[in-house]
């Protein structure tokens, strides 16, 4: 059982995630990456949600959604057997009602696709209330560096072999929100950057930083101190 309690306040923040059943895939094409990424924006408000089709071809966000939104998502990154969200909740009740709507929209999806039955995540979507500071200045970098597992699987234990090769990879990475933090344009209707730009500063100053923060994770792991590394 989840035991948490959303708040819908402006200074709290929740990192959800969840993977796929067993740990199956749950992104196997560029496709389901451009589903899931489409209905974080679709599902993102009081509206019933649309059901579409498996065939129906979604190239691209539409950026002219209208009514209330449940929730501000702030970053994201999908993996191929699971995925990082971090939001905000802007109304009572908000952040339920999406998950469950993009948790099951997804699901359908899938399942019509793939031609398969039953559950696809493991069990609820994840949830930790972002309350303490060290927590909060490293969660966009933690999530937004999580591709580097593909390239480098060993790069939190070994440290990193090429920098300047993984940073590029994460620039080109499609399925994360890094790209719009560095000011290239990727799905820049799905978040709202502008409060940890505020914070962290430009597109150029959060390139810097989180090079900064992946030097610094690899010596903090060495000294035997460690975050939550259990995705």
């Amino acid at each position: 059982m989840r035991n948490i309690k959303f708040i819908t306040s402006e200074i709290c923040l929740y990192h959800i995630y969840n993977r796929g059943v067993e740990k199956r895939e749950i992104f196997l094409d560029d496709s389901d990456y451009l589903r899931f990424i489409h209905n974080l924006y679709e599902f993102n408000g009081n509206d019933a949600a649309r059901k579409f089709s498996v065939c129906e071809n979604i190239t691209k966000i539409n950026s002219n959604k209208q009514g209330n939104l449940s929730v501000e998502i702030l970053c994201y990154c999908l993996m191929p057997n699971h995925y990082h969200i971090l939001l905000r909740q802007k109304r009572d009740g908000g952040i339920v009602q999406f998950m469950h709507k993009l948790g099951t929209g997804y699901t359908m999806y899938f399942n019509e696709r793939y031609q398969r039955s039953g559950v696809l995540f493991q069990g609820k979507f994840k949830a930790v209330m972002i309350d303490n500071e060290a927590y909060f200045k490293h969660i966009p970098y933690y999530i937004h560096s999580n591709p580097l597992e593909i390239i480098e699987p060993d790069w939190k234990i070994d440290g990193i072999n090429d920098m300047k090769k993984c940073l590029q990879f994460l620039e080109n990475y499609r399925w994360s929100s890094y790209a719009d933090y560095i000011g290239k344009k990727n799905f820049p209707s799905v978040i709202s950057k502008e409060f940890f730009t505020t914070i962290l500063g430009n597109n150029y100053q959060y390139r810097q930083q989180i090079e900064e923060w992946l030097k610094r994770e690899i010596i903090l792991d060495n000294n035997g101190v460690t975050i939550d590394r259990s995705f």
